[in-house]
């Protein structure tokens, strides 16, 4: 063979080389925080404070990712879960999500927890332009995609949640007189609003509407004010301290209303335990996701999958704390969306797949609740399903509802 032959071979052998090391760098794109061998994730929960029964949603949380780095992480990668207290408090939020997105250099925030922290932390994180995903909180305004691209919620809207409520009572309760104990802040509010647009011309039926703080160390004055109005039904959208506490008093009060509680404060562990299992019987609420107390789905794989989880990565948990459950969902929502993404982790492709969920019956949602996102969009659960405590477990009727104006069920 000639040398000029032997150059222009070894020129092709270069360019081929020169090209197929570009694809490879092509198939690969990251933004700070993700590697070809690690993902940061950057969380907030309060672990202490008012809300601190919370925390549990933070431990189930990094023990998945634990268990999907055992498994041998998302394409490759391990995730790096970096999780601080915020102790439920606003300026702390503020504190710690600053230290994580720019000491820590996370990729994105993953479900920071509370309506106050992530209100807190809203427009910094979309000013930088970084991922602020599947909040465990139910505001109505973190499915927002016009005004908020970086944000997006996870749990059923609270608003979504207060009309299926609405609509119950109008069908089986139409004549009664309802109060409402809310938290005066953007939770409670959003929960009341709800209650008053799926009641309509029927929210006169409302009788009292009594806030309480945060700060309050107990609630058991709002309730004895309440009892005084005596309504037929009393809705309690409060956190679960609080809504242990109501229940309890409604109870040594020797009162009986009907009583609703939201689907976060439908713990069997963190509320109905501490409240009193006879002084919750008939109590009503909402969930989406399955009870792991329940005997229904005792031979249910994706249950069967959760308790053997629970048993080797948090073996101290109690079964019964519907917010590790809470934890588990959000984080298999995340690893379904970073295998999405694949090899292309920057911020706007987390973003872009993240608004491109579609159908997904996830292991432990309640069957017909399925995730759902699209580019306007971004409330990726939007159904429920009534609940009525007995005995020691709650027990489903009805079908799957959806909270949507004009929805109903399907």
């Amino acid at each position: 063979m000639s040398a000029s032959h032997l150059r222009l071979l070894s020129i092709s052998a270069v360019i081929a080389l020169a090209a197929s090391c570009g694809d490879a760098l092509a198939q690969k794109k990251y933004d700070t925080g993700a590697t070809d061998t690690e993902i940061k994730l950057g969380n907030i929960v309060p672990y202490s404070g008012p809300a601190s029964a919370y925390g549990a949603v933070g431990r189930a949380q990094a023990a998945y990712f634990k268990m999907i780095n055992d498994q041998g992480g998302i394409n490759g990668r391990k995730i790096n879960y970096i999780s601080y207290d915020d102790a439920y408090s606003p300026p702390k939020a503020v504190e710690q999500t600053r230290k994580l997105v720019e000491s820590d250099e996370v990729l994105l925030m993953f479900s920071a927890l509370g309506t106050p922290s992530n209100t807190a932390i809203h427009k910094y994180l979309n000013t930088k332009k970084v991922p602020q995903l599947f909040l465990a909180t139910g505001a109505t305004k973190w499915a927002d995609p016009k005004n908020f691209p970086w944000t997006m919620g996870w749990l059923p809207s609270y608003q979504s949640e207060g009309r299926i409520y609405a609509k119950y009572l109008l069908k089986e309760k139409p004549g009664a007189r309802i109060g409402v104990l809310y938290q005066n802040d953007d939770f409670g509010k959003d929960y009341l609003k709800g209650v008053k647009d799926g009641l309509g011309d029927k929210a006169a039926s409302i009788a009292i509407e009594e806030s309480y703080e945060l700060t309050e160390p107990t609630v058991d004055s709002h309730i004895v004010k309440m009892k005084s109005i005596n309504p037929d039904i009393v809705i309690i959208f409060a956190t679960p301290k609080f809504a242990a506490q109501s229940i309890k008093k409604i109870a040594e009060l020797g009162w009986k209303p009907t009583m609703i509680v939201p689907g976060v404060s439908v713990s069997i562990g963190q509320v109905l335990r501490p409240a009193g299992f006879e002084n919750a019987q008939g109590l009503l609420s909402a969930h989406y996701s399955k009870d792991a107390t329940d005997p229904q789905w005792k031979d249910d794989p994706g249950m069967k999958a959760y308790k053997e989880f629970l048993a080797k990565y948090i073996p101290d948990a109690n079964p019964a704390d519907s917010s590790l459950m809470s934890g588990y969902n959000i984080a298999e929502t995340m690893t379904i969306l970073l295998k999405q993404c694949g090899d292309n982790l920057t911020r706007e492709n987390i973003m872009k797949q993240a608004a491109n969920l579609k159908d997904i019956q996830q292991s432990t949602l309640l069957p017909g609740v399925k995730v759902n996102t699209s580019p306007t969009d971004f409330s990726p659960i939007e159904q429920m399903q009534l609940m009525r405590f007995e005995g020691e477990n709650w027990k489903l009727f009805g079908e799957v509802i959806t909270g949507e104006l004009g929805g109903g069920e399907r």
